[in-house]
């Protein structure tokens, strides 16, 4: 038998390219969409290095779409010599109708904001994942801090006491 039949070869489903782990500190998250990304093809090499980042972004609707605007994809030293990479860009989100007009009455009318939450391939293609958010005051940021670290603090003592 052939080492390589015998053994399975390991697949993340959805390999992540960047996380915002300061959003759902900032933010209550109610509910997360999937969206498609427009790129060029210089991003989407910078995307497959993991050269992104998502933390300083967010999400803005204009005249029935939505755009992701302050992400920063930064450009390989080998990318084409015919274009000239902008990495901060705004870049397009690809919903479907019914989402966005979902999107833009909670964000109009209900004083939501959308906050991006990670970068992520499915099936070959570069996905974000963004949250229908509201902002947290700072003694809910207090108070999610001290759940935390009580959890974590739980954790140790049942791992000692056994």
């Amino acid at each position: 038998m052939n080492a390589k039949q015998g053994k399975k070869a390991k697949s993340d489903d959805n390999p992540l390219i960047a996380d915002n782990r300061r959003a759902r500190y900032d933010y209550f998250i109610e509910e997360t969409y999937e969206a498609g990304l427009s790129l060029m093809g210089w991003e989407v090499k910078s995307l497959r290095a993991g050269r992104a980042q998502i933390k300083e972004a967010y999400v803005f609707l204009k005249d029935g779409e939505a755009f992701m605007f302050g992400a920063h994809i930064s450009a390989l030293p080998t990318a084409s010599t015919h274009v000239i990479p902008d990495p901060i860009r705004t870049r397009k989100l690809l919903l479907n109708r019914a989402e966005l007009s979902r999107l833009i009455g909670a964000v109009e009318r209900r004083g939501y904001t959308l906050i991006p939450l990670e970068l992520y391939w499915k099936n070959g293609k570069v996905k974000l994942r963004l949250g229908l958010a509201k902002g947290k005051k700072e003694h809910d940021k207090r108070d999610t801090s001290r759940e935390r670290d009580w959890q974590r603090e739980k954790s140790r003592l049942m791992k000692h006491s056994r």
